[in-house]
């Protein structure tokens, strides 16, 4: 089957084909990119997983371990024209839009020098120079934004498109379908990314969806949709780039399906009793997406385990820093609860 986006229109309806990804080997300075950044995911994840049980950032915090590939591989399709909205999973998303982890990890921490002053925590923050928009709380809320960014986009035909990521969950949310719809009656220029790691909070897709093609949720509305290994960084990075041009080429929306996983529980509280410790640590040991990447980029001969190891050492470095610049940074004042509410235009 040859490879590309494809969209057969018959009868009024989208012909949705899943192509299967053959991934071309990028050159070796974009694979040490694309593993520096899962990597750099990973470490901060695990860095903020460590300062939540010290009680050193509060309230929710949804880790993004074992999801890496998914936000890496989309924003290397990316140009510096394109938007990105997210739901409160973010952390992953926000470092790879070149957020500095150290005002990330201080937002984390509910200090003056994060992105929103500390107000926002872990699942409120927005860094508009690169032009991530959140961070949203509400289960699906951030797909009716999404779509509003890339209207938009399309107004001041900029040439840009808005990433809008989701999870399976939020799929069955009826503000999504609403969005589709007026993203394909007005040809807006957006790529709803469906982050599929199989469980809502608790509950797996076969409990809560009654179709588990999500890709296809789309076709009533006339888009095209396919999905990928959210497992493999090449994979997501191919298949972006096909979704990418066929959205920024003026077809309107398209849905792309990521299949993944993820190896902590929904949130910090979660204890993970749905599923089982074998089924985690399979996930763990056969289809780690950081892992995968190591393995071919030795098999290739571009690096041994010795670069590995310089490169972990310079990432653990950063997330320390990141953890001590939070830490040491000053908690906002009172009065700092009555600014940012509204804004005069």
């Amino acid at each position: 089957m040859a490879s590309g986006v494809r969209a057969a229109r018959t009868a009024g309806t989208v012909a949705v084909e899943v192509i299967e990804p053959k991934p071309v080997v990028p050159p070796a300075e974009e694979l040490f990119k694309l593993y520096r950044e899962m990597l750099l995911i990973r470490r901060f994840e695990e860095k903020a997983g460590q300062l939540y049980g010290m009680g050193l950032i509060g309230g929710f915090c949804h880790l993004y371990i074992g999801q890496e590939a998914v936000a890496v591989g989309i924003q290397h399709a990316l140009t510096e024209k394109d938007s990105v909205i997210t739901g409160y999973r973010d952390h992953g998303h926000m470092l790879v839009c070149g957020m500095d982890p150290r005002r990330v990890m201080a937002e984390l921490a509910g200090r003056v020098t994060g992105y929103s002053k500390g107000k926002g925590g872990s699942m409120h923050m927005f860094a508009k120079e690169v032009r991530f928009y959140g961070g949203h709380g509400i289960v699906g809320a951030q797909v009716a934004l999404g779509t509003g960014i890339a209207f938009a986009h399309k107004y001041k035909k900029d040439g840009g498109i808005c990433v809008t990521y989701f999870g399976d969950g939020a799929a069955n949310q009826g503000q999504v379908y609403e969005s589709f719809n007026m993203a394909a009656l007005w040809k807006l220029p957006v790529l709803y990314v469906i982050e599929n790691n199989r469980y809502a909070m608790g509950t797996s897709t076969e409990r809560h969806a009654s179709t588990r093609e999500l890709y296809q949720r789309g076709l009533a509305f006339g888009i095209p949709g396919a999905q990928v290994d959210g497992m493999d960084v090449l994979a997501v990075r191919e298949k972006a780039i096909e979704a990418v041009k066929y959205v920024r080429e003026g077809n309107g929306p398209f849905v792309l399906e990521a299949l993944t996983y993820r190896y902590r529980g929904h949130s910090m509280s979660d204890p993970g009793k749905y599923r089982t410790k074998e089924e985690v640590q399979e996930m763990r040991e056969r289809h780690d997406p950081i892992d995968k990447l190591k393995a071919l980029m030795i098999a290739e001969g571009i690096a041994d385990e010795a670069r590995f190891k310089e490169i972990d050492k310079e990432i653990r470095d950063i997330c320390n820093e990141a953890a001590r610049f939070a830490q040491d940074s000053p908690e906002p004042d009172p009065s700092e609860l009555y600014t940012d509410v509204l804004v005069e235009a």
